[in-house]
């Protein structure tokens, strides 16, 4: 999908300005004064990040009613069972309140859905099956609940009291509960509504620590239980794809320190697993590409409670055997995801009709339902709409759906404006799950490609990259590249600073790489410096350069390879474009 290179304008008094009172390279200026800075003062409050701006969990809606009930349930001694999704995000966020549970005292357990026999969210066997097994236990949900009503309903109708904490989209009314634990409550002052399931967890548990401890503040043990907890919560925050802003950055930032220097449970296996446990600083990049897939590999194929268990044990021989077994498990993902691919590429090829639609809907027998929402997210950017995914299992009447938006498309106010042809559907405006029955496929896709063609559903803007400035190959010395790395953590609306530069050669073949040669690696020069690039999923890329020729404009993001104790710039490739065509059109 072609899209247009958005530069950033400059002030280069501003620049000038920033670079003499920050005392910093050009490089970094540039990236400040593109995102709002124009003095060193503002520089130095952009990228001030201090654990002590998180909010009290107290002003968390309904945070202060669920600690109260939780505490007194562990002083009753009360069976406390955890319902958590089965996601990084739900794993972690189960994690996280399993620990502070266990540390307090309490009778705690949990419970994970299996995704492909029960699906999203709440069920009601499961809220039969766990009345009938203790029907004076407390339940709490975390990362799903909200968009349960019929559920919800039930539960209070056996008498099961609940708690439940998400961050999601609501339905047309809230579920019956005993306690709702939400950022985005109706008539909420929360200043902060971008917490992920994980972030609202790690809230709570702060907010429980506080209950147990002499009412304000935790003891000294909870207190560093919280520290390390907020390492679990940075996993569920980048692995939801939230924006990276407010809380969340706090969150990050510090948690990304916690994985390292005070790792709950299996954390350095998993760490060791994804090959990351000698790096000497973690990014957010880390988590998205290292640890969040091996446990999300768990929950997509069937096992998250092994995720949750490897999260939470104490023996580090079992810790180790799960973190291998996840592993590999990620490997069978990755397979997986390769042939679904191909053959939701293959789908719209052969249906010329569907090339127009603003949205896709494709369905197949033979898809995992695990697997399908990575697929569609890929789908949605290599053919530039949303794409909802569907899996049908020949056994079952009713599919599993996952959608994935584009562009800043709000996919689940169009999903719920097709739910007629739904047997359910949750998530949010980047992200829905769904289920539907495969006479209604049709339908609903009619009625989704319509809803997305709609100007007010639609993006505002044609697709575009967003660049903060255009730059030279020899500005990025190892120096400048560190300094940048002062912006972090990257993620969803702060994005790793961009740059585009002209008149650029390739320096040798390009060459494709990795598993099914889907990723690219280029060495390119500019005058005396060469810089080797990579972009990941874009091996058919390299036919393309090699005929392209000389004279290349390539966008890209600059980082440090840290490679056998050695770390070098290294360039990650987002678009490039022919000498002959202008680089703002690509």
């Amino acid at each position: 999908m072609s899209m247009r290179w958005s530069i950033a304008p400059h002030d280069r008094s501003i620049v000038a300005r920033i670079t003499r009172e920050m005392r910093c390279s050009p490089l970094l200026a540039q990236v400040l004064a593109a995102r709002g800075c124009t003095s060193g003062e503002d520089a130095r409050r952009f990228l001030s990040v201090d654990i002590n701006d998180l909010v009290d969990p107290n002003l968390l809606p309904g945070a202060g009613d669920a600690a109260d009930r939780i505490a007194a349930a562990i002083k009753a001694k009360r069976r406390i069972t955890i319902y958590g999704d089965y996601d990084v995000d739900g794993v972690t966020a189960t994690s996280i309140l399993w620990h502070c549970l266990k540390l307090s005292g309490g009778r705690v357990d949990y419970y994970i859905p299996c995704r492909m026999e029960e699906g999203y969210g709440l069920n009601a066997d499961a809220v039969r099956q766990l009345h009938a097994e203790d029907p004076d236990r407390l339940l709490i949900t975390v990362d799903c609940g909200v968009a349960s009503l019929e559920e919800a309903r039930l539960a209070a109708q056996l008498g099961l009291e609940m708690i439940v904490t998400d961050h999601h989209t609501f339905a047309e009314s809230l579920p019956e509960a005993a306690c709702l634990v939400h950022p985005r409550l109706p008539e909420s002052r929360y200043p902060f509504g971008d917490l992920c399931g994980a972030g609202v967890a790690f809230k709570l548990a702060w907010a429980v620590c506080q209950r147990l401890g002499d009412g304000e503040r935790a003891s000294p043990a909870m207190r560093e239980f919280l520290k390390s907890a907020v390492g679990l919560a940075a996993l569920g925050t980048v692995a939801d794809v939230v924006p990276l802003k407010g809380e969340n950055r706090i969150i990050v930032r510090y948690g990304l320190g916690a994985l390292r220097e005070m790792p709950i449970a299996g954390m350095p296996m998993l760490l060791d697993a994804a090959g990351l446990r000698e790096k000497p600083e973690l990014t957010a990049e880390d988590i998205g590409f290292g640890l969040a897939p091996r446990i999300n590999a768990a929950g997509r194929l069937g096992q998250a409670r092994l995720a949750v268990e490897l999260l939470t044990t104490d023996n580090r021989e079992r810790a180790s055997q799960l973190a291998d077994y996840v592993d590999q498990l990620n490997k069978n993902r990755q397979t997986v995801e390769r042939k679904i691919f191909r053959q939701a590429k293959d789908l719209v090829e052969e249906h010329e009709s569907w090339g127009e639609d603003a949205a896709l809907v494709l369905a197949h027998d033979e898809w995992h339902p695990g697997v399908i929402g990575i697929v569609a997210g890929r789908i949605a950017e290599h053919f530039g709409r949303p794409a909802v995914m569907i899996a049908f299992n020949k056994q079952q009447e009713i599919g599993q759906g996952s959608g994935r938006s584009y562009n800043g498309f709000d996919l689940h106010r169009a999903v719920s404006a097709c739910q007629e042809h739904l047997e359910g559907f949750g998530g949010h405006q980047a992200a829905v799950g769904l289920r539907i029955r495969s006479e209604a496929v049709e339908a609903f896709r009619r009625s989704l490609a319509e809803v997305a063609g709609e100007p007010e559903c639609g993006p505002s803007h044609e697709p575009s990259l967003h660049v903060d400035a255009e730059v030279q190959l020899a500005d990025l010395t190892h120096r400048a590249v560190k300094e940048l790395e002062q912006l972090g953590p990257f993620g969803c609306e702060h994005e790793r600073p961009t740059f585009v530069t002209s008149g650029v050669q390739l320096a040798e073949p390009a060459r494709r790489m990795g598993g099914g040669d889907r990723h690219l690696s280029i060495r390119v020069r500019q005058g005396d410096k060469v810089l080797r690039c990579v972009a990941f999923g874009k091996g058919d890329w390299a036919e393309e350069l090699d005929r392209a020729g000389d004279g290349l404009s390539i966008c890209f993001s600059p980082g440090l390879n840290h490679f056998n104790g050695y770390a070098s710039v290294e360039l990650r490739l987002h678009a490039w474009s022919p000498a002959e065509q202008p680089a703002s059109s690509r």
